[in-house]
């Protein structure tokens, strides 16, 4: 089977929105074994939108089609979608259901456009939102299926999981079975993580790996085919334990974990109370870790210590070790880790300190530097590091570094890599 991603949406084509759901529904799809032959982004303008279904229906077996669902005028793929199948809307009572039920939770009142939201192509399966007003559609005709969904990505994600995943895979006659699974590094570069795992055609041997470098680290994406679905996850099995053995240091978890996630797994399970103090990220590391449900078990506190003198005051840190290595030094990260442990009481501090640009750096102590201190009840330390001179990027990479630093404490990992 093959499939055509089709946004609509001139926020798309202008920039003005990143278009994630393709991105999204290309992986879905790639692991049902469904090849993607194409994606498109198209405005909203009628004509162009019919084009576009043309255009991939003569060449795939699947199109799915995201966004132009809204109540407003400029919301065409509904008219597209009836135009098209030559169909006629009818409404749907569920749908009228769903709706009212939407605003009734919200204290609001339905108006007619909103009420106008479950009319629906008369051929189409419809697929229901709980998470907006706007349904979605299943059509099959001449042996193509389409699919509507809305382009607000929550809702098309929650369409994706709970109806058009489990529809596919009754759709789907299998002859061979894919697995993917992505290993999770960080700590090491993309062409360093490639040299330690040495021959990779021998470690693979026919499966497929792709390297995804981003700010945090590499996503290795692992594809095994196979005959049946017990051989291609017993050989994925293998290529993975290979590929641990080399650099498992630097692998935190798969697919979906977080290293925040994988962080708090291990300091709930362990009991630990954990305390931040940081400068330069500005509360970053604190924010990543209270995203994760449950943080309140092992978060203790953060401090921001963003001036000398809050460190000082705060955290204890010496003036005399301020003025004799500066505020950005190895010094000050290890008494910023052991004040913040020492007025919390926690197992664990964290601290961050560093120079984050694009100004602020000289000769001595360039922009991107920064010192990351660790403190438990059997070590102090600190390490340096040397970023880039994008100051967001490295506010993200210094948090990384600092979980991770944690990580391998946790872990008892050697931190000379």
């Amino acid at each position: 089977m093959k499939a055509h991603i089709i946004t609509i949406g001139d926020e798309i084509l202008i920039g003005q929105t990143l278009n994630t759901n393709a991105a999204f529904i290309g992986e879905k799809l790639t692991g049902l074994q469904i090849k993607i032959s194409s994606t498109s982004v198209v405005p909203d303008e009628e004509e162009t939108v019919i084009e576009e279904f043309n255009n991939a229906s003569s060449n795939s077996d699947l199109i799915i089609v995201t966004g132009g669902l809204g109540p407003t005028h400029d919301d065409v793929t509904r008219k597209c979608a009836v135009k098209y199948f030559n169909t006629e809307l009818i409404e749907n009572d569920e749908v009228l259901g769903d709706i009212k039920k939407y605003f009734e939770a919200r204290g609001r009142v339905l108006t007619d456009t909103n009420r106008g939201q479950a009319l629906v192509p008369k051929i189409a399966a419809v697929i229901r939102n709980s998470r907006g007003t706007a349904p979605g559609y299943w059509i099959e005709k001449n042996k193509k299926i389409f699919v509507f969904m809305p382009g607000v990505p929550y809702e098309m994600k929650m369409m994706m999981e709970n109806f058009v995943i489990p529809r596919l895979e009754e759709n789907i006659k299998r002859k061979t079975f894919t697995v993917i699974d992505n290993l999770l590094s960080t700590g090491i570069p993309e062409s360093m993580l490639f040299d330690r795992l040495g021959n990779i055609e021998e470690l693979l041997q026919g499966a497929k790996m792709a390297f995804l470098p981003s700010q945090f680290g590499v996503k290795m994406r692992i594809t095994v085919e196979s005959e049946t679905e017990d051989l291609a996850k017993n050989k994925i099995s293998e290529i993975e334990q290979k590929i641990r053995a080399k650099v498992g240091r630097f692998i935190f978890g798969k697919n979906d974990d977080t290293l925040e996630g994988v962080i708090a797994k291990m300091m709930i399970d362990r009991g630990l109370k954990l305390s931040v103090a940081e400068s330069c990220t500005g509360g970053l590391i604190l924010n990543r870790l209270t995203n994760i449900n449950g943080s309140s078990k092992f978060l203790e506190r953060g401090v921001v210590a963003y001036s000398n003198a809050a460190k000082v005051e705060l955290l204890h840190v010496s003036e005399d070790t301020i003025q004799k290595y500066g505020a950005v030094s190895l010094e000050v990260a290890r008494q910023l880790a052991e004040g913040v442990k020492a007025i919390s009481g926690s197992d664990i501090g964290l601290a961050v300190t560093g120079i984050m640009g694009p100004t602020g750096g000289n000769e001595n102590k360039p922009v991107g530097l920064v010192y990351i201190g660790i403190c438990d009840s059997n070590i102090c330390s600190a390490k340096e590091f040397r970023f880039g001179d994008d100051r967001l990027l490295n506010k993200d990479r210094t948090s990384q570094a600092a979980l991770d630093m944690l990580r391998r404490l946790l872990l008892g990992i050697s931190d000379e890599d």
